[in-house]
């Protein structure tokens, strides 16, 4: 069963996001408090415990949640392999994946540190079509 295992925030952007238990999602926009929120496609980012794990196999494992500045960071759902278009329900909420993956701009903090990032291959963007709250342990399906 998927779920969320961390909701990751930042008030301003170039840091590093720091979890928080719930976030308010709003439409036309994505997390509240989150710098990165706005009207575009890229309203919240989301990537895969497993992702992370990847990079912790490496030798990396201090990383923790927020670290790639992802908003959520999810469990037991592969995200990078979601079709744009995918509808998918979190809570009370439900978001559309609009993007797979990022081009990285220039080498990241994690990327200049451990000579690779996941974030640009697995890591997912989704809008938000359904507003509401959405918490830590949340499950997400797919609609």
């Amino acid at each position: 069963m998927a779920k969320i295992v961390s909701i990751n925030i930042s008030k301003e952007k170039g840091v590093v996001k720091v979890p928080v238990n719930s976030a308010e999602i709003k439409i036309d926009h994505g997390i509240v408090g989150d710098a990165h929120a706005g009207n575009w496609h890229r309203q919240i980012s989301m990537l895969a415990e497993e992702s992370v794990d990847k990079m912790k196999a490496k030798g990396f494992d201090h990383l923790k949640h927020g670290d790639f500045a992802e908003n959520i960071t999810t469990e037991g759902i592969e995200v990078f392999t979601l079709p744009v278009g995918t509808k998918l329900r979190v809570g009370d909420c439900e978001m559309e994946v609009t993007q797979i993956g990022k081009k990285c701009h220039s080498g990241c903090q994690i990327k200049q540190v451990t000579g690779d990032c996941v974030m640009p291959r697995e890591g997912i963007f989704v809008k938000v079509i359904k507003e509401g709250t959405i918490n830590v342990n949340d499950i997400i399906e797919v609609i």
